[in-house]
């Protein structure tokens, strides 16, 4: 038997964001195995296990993996204090955004490393005790749904949008199924990516079958399995099952959009709402999660007290689209406590983005810390996929969905029409992470950052700042693959429009 040395995390952040696709690395919260060996041995063996894939797959949420995508697009501006963190991505020039970028290697890194983690589980769940072997086929679920999740994430950033005219010829991300120390696999096409993601989702679905979806549920159900196919199904333009899939979600009525100040604050501040789909365990301790708290940096200070210190805040454009009575704008923005940025302070002059401020719960210190348990997926998406699916394929029902959320919100109710849809997903998502895909699905770009004015002293300014057009052409919606990734492994082509370091 060939003898090959293979680690899965057990438990902790196991994930090294420097591991390569060629998986070169180990973790160090690991255990070494042969292959060949029975690694499952026990109910101890497959808790431990299962937790290292949860543990996996919550290193990947939020972070970088959210932040890093939503500040290259039009949603935010840079302060002066921003210390050019995530600078090259927010300015998207050639010589500014390349493969060397450290965030996008980080992403990619984080993503491949978690994607090992499942594949050595799914490989170790084929020989497991026969007594186990019910309980082995659930987290096995658990493991097809995060390779899912993890390379639809990859393809939507380094992949071509997908086209089923050219998807069998255009370059998306490699896929690597078995763990294998040596491999360099070469980029498999958009086509073949997203068949595979389909073929885990069915995998998921058929083992996750019976496991009920819940509200918060901090492990993959049922419902987080069509959530996850209405995403993919929204990806390849087929409308009819991207309706269908997000009203599996909806119609039970097992999830509840939050309508009123205290349900949001339940949502988006405690992590005890209803629209949670998945949401991720985590505490203050020993279970961490990846910090969002760029936006706010709520710091002591010696002359008011706390203070925001933001490295970005909403741009104009963002702030426009709500109306002064929508749930939204009083919960995610505020423009109450004192910001001090390059010295000065400022009160009441301009919002800062504190959907993500921080739940009390998940800090030591009185000072919020932009830590939120992560919501993988939320019910108001399957709004916002029904309403963009159904605009094609049943007008009157994409009215009924889109104006359900816009109500829920409080915001005023419109037809549905591509632009009022495209809206609301800004407004909703916003932070999430999917204002650049959502773009680059529609195939579109965006002229401009207009900035708050009464921040105007406090932010970068020019043509790569507040000024900064992208258009849907703009080879940077499709992300480099990293330098360090192409230097080690001769078999990766390069995306267009980028020089390799």
């Amino acid at each position: 038997m060939k003898k090959i040395l293979k680690y899965i995390a057990v438990t902790g952040l196991a994930v090294a964001t420097t591991v390569s696709c060629n998986m070169d690395l180990v973790p160090i919260d690991a255990v070494a195995y042969e292959e060949g060996e029975q690694l499952i041995q026990t109910q101890a063996n497959l808790d431990a296990m299962e937790n290292g894939l949860l543990t996996s797959f919550r290193a990947t949420q939020m972070g970088l993996y959210s932040i890093t995508s939503e500040l290259m697009m039009d949603g935010f501006n840079a302060t002066l204090d921003y210390g050019n963190n995530y600078g090259g991505i927010h300015r998207a020039t050639i010589n500014d955004f390349n493969s060397g970028d450290y965030y996008v290697e980080d992403y990619w890194a984080g993503y491949y490393g978690a994607i090992k983690n499942y594949n050595i589980f799914i490989a170790a769940a084929e020989n497991v005790p026969e007594e186990l072997k019910e309980k082995v086929d659930v987290v096995l679920g658990e493991a097809y749904f995060f390779r899912a999740f993890s390379y639809l994430n990859l393809a939507r950033h380094f992949g071509v949008a997908y086209s089923a005219s050219t998807a069998s010829t255009d370059l998306c991300v490699p896929l690597v199924l078995v763990y294998d120390q040596a491999e360099k696999p070469a980029r498999e096409t958009v086509a073949k990516v997203y068949a595979q993601i389909k073929e885990d989702l069915d995998n998921a679905a058929i083992l996750l079958a019976d496991t009920k979806g819940k509200v918060r549920s901090s492990k993959p159900t049922i419902d987080a399995v069509n959530a996850l196919y209405a995403r993919y199904y929204l990806d390849i333009a087929d409308y009819s099952h991207a309706a269908e899939y997000a009203h599996k979600v909806i119609d039970p009525r097992t999830y509840a959009l939050a309508k009123t100040e205290k349900e949001m604050q339940a949502e988006y501040i405690d992590d005890n709402g209803t629209e949670a789909i998945y949401q991720v365990f985590g505490n203050k301790s020993t279970e961490g999660t990846n910090s969002n708290a760029l936006y706010t940096y709520y710091t002591a200070d010696t002359q008011h007290e706390k203070v925001f210190k933001p490295y970005y805040i909403p741009s104009q454009k963002l702030i426009d689209c709500y109306e002064a009575t929508d749930l939204r704008l009083a919960q995610w923005f505020d423009n109450q406590e004192y910001v001090q940025i390059n010295g000065s302070y400022y009160q009441g002059e301009f919002f800062v983005f504190t959907k993500y401020w921080g739940n009390p719960a998940l800090t030591t210190t009185p000072l919020r810390n932009g830590r939120q348990l992560p919501k993988p997926l939320l019910i108001s998406e399957m709004y916002l996929i029904a309403a963009e699916a159904e605009l094609t394929t049943n007008p009157v029902a994409a009215k009924t969905d889109l104006n359900a959320l816009q109500s829920a919100r409080g915001a005023s109710e419109t037809d549905a029409t591509v632009e009022t849809v495209r809206n609301e997903w800004f407004k909703e998502t916003i932070g999430e992470g999917l204002r650049m895909v959502t773009m680059k699905r529609w195939g579109q770009g965006y002229n401009g950052r207009a900035m708050q004015p009464g921040a105007a002293n406090a932010l970068n300014q020019g043509t790569d700042y507040e000024q900064k057009v992208l258009p849907s052409t703009d080879p940077h919606f499709c992300w480099p693959i990293p330098s360090h990734e192409m230097n080690i492994n001769k078999n990766l082509v390069q995306n267009a429009g980028y020089a390799d370091l």
